[in-house]
């Protein structure tokens, strides 16, 4: 479907609106400005937010950046929180108590904290038992709000507070989770990956997709962090671009287990493209350290070439 983005999105009232206190330059409220605008402006939403940047910065009692019905929930448990609402929501309505005539979405947020690690367990018991709902992760690749401690969603070799950069150690040792797949692996009608890049169609369609499929979604959108990964903020665009150009952050969708990639690099970048604007990986580029590249390089390709087979794979008939 083609979208005048001027007319559709960029006329429809923001349902995150100005005045929050993240930080310039952060990723989270991009995210969260560009998912909500993918609502019907007839539909009404309830959100559910675990503790993290979004929620801290947005919902300072007695302000809001939220004009939809919006709840804070611990750590943990973004997941559990929403789908209990939402099936509060489904027994309300079968017993006539809500309008017949009016829509609710259910949304949750999480950074990569309390999605990838403290709130794995109620994000698949919801994935799992098939709320109508959509969890959005902000993945900014670390524990930022409580210091840039690492989480399995910070990439190999990132300088962290918990997985510092030093003589012996250089920096965290694990590759990066992939929760995308986790979430395919759960059979969910709809899958994306996708991140707040400087054309926001991917990001745009991918949540409006997410919202109006029948059933559970999950959607884990690239968020960087100034503070975390150590770059100006105006290079929040740039850095995005840089991670979707070197194939570390593929934009791609998977639908009924089908999985379709949204964008395929006609030359597609080094690696170094991506580390090098960023301080948290700036020991990669002393001498001697070469081989940190060439390892995250070779991970970064068989990564994209898994992700190329899949969709061969998964679209045969």
């Amino acid at each position: 479907m083609a979208y005048n983005l001027k007319q559709i999105v960029a006329e429809k009232p923001s349902r995150f609106t100005a005045g929050h206190r993240m930080c310039a330059g952060c990723g989270a409220p991009v995210v969260g400005r560009m998912v909500l605008r993918a609502l019907k402006p007839e539909d009404h939403a309830v959100i559910a937010c675990a503790t993290g940047c979004m929620e801290v910065s947005t919902f300072i009692y007695p302000y809001t950046s939220w004009t939809d019905s919006f709840i804070h929930t611990a750590f943990e448990c973004a997941g559990a929180t929403e789908s209990g609402v939402e099936a509060a929501y489904v027994s309300l309505k079968k017993q006539g108590k809500l309008p017949q005539d009016k829509d609710t979405k259910f949304i949750a947020f999480g950074g990569d904290g309390g999605t990838y690690d403290i709130g794995l367990q109620s994000l698949s018991g919801a994935m799992e038992r098939g709320h109508d709902m959509v969890y959005v992760c902000y993945d900014n690749g670390a524990y930022m709000n409580t210091g840039i401690q690492r989480s399995s969603a910070t990439p190999k070799y990132a300088d962290t507070t918990t997985s510092p950069a030093g003589t012996k150690i250089p920096g965290k040792m694990q590759s990066r989770k992939d929760l995308a797949k986790i979430m395919v692996g759960h059979h969910i009608p709809y899958v994306a990956q996708t991140a707040a890049i400087s054309n926001f169609k991917d990001l745009y369609e991918k949540s409006e997709k997410a919202i109006y499929t029948k059933g559970a979604a999950f959607l884990n959108v690239l968020a960087p962090c100034p503070r975390g990964w150590g770059y100006a903020t105006d290079e929040l665009m740039t850095i995005n671009k840089l991670a979707v150009e070197t194939c570390y952050w593929p934009l791609y969708e998977v639908i009924d287990g089908r999985y379709v990639i949204n964008y395929k690099p006609k030359n597609k970048l080094p690696i170094e493209e991506f580390l090098k604007p960023q301080k948290r990986f700036k020991h990669m580029f002393k001498p001697g350290n070469e081989w940190m590249i060439e390892d995250f390089q070779k991970e970064v390709d068989a990564r994209w070439e898994e992700l190329l087979y899949l969709e061969e794979a998964t679209n045969k008939n």
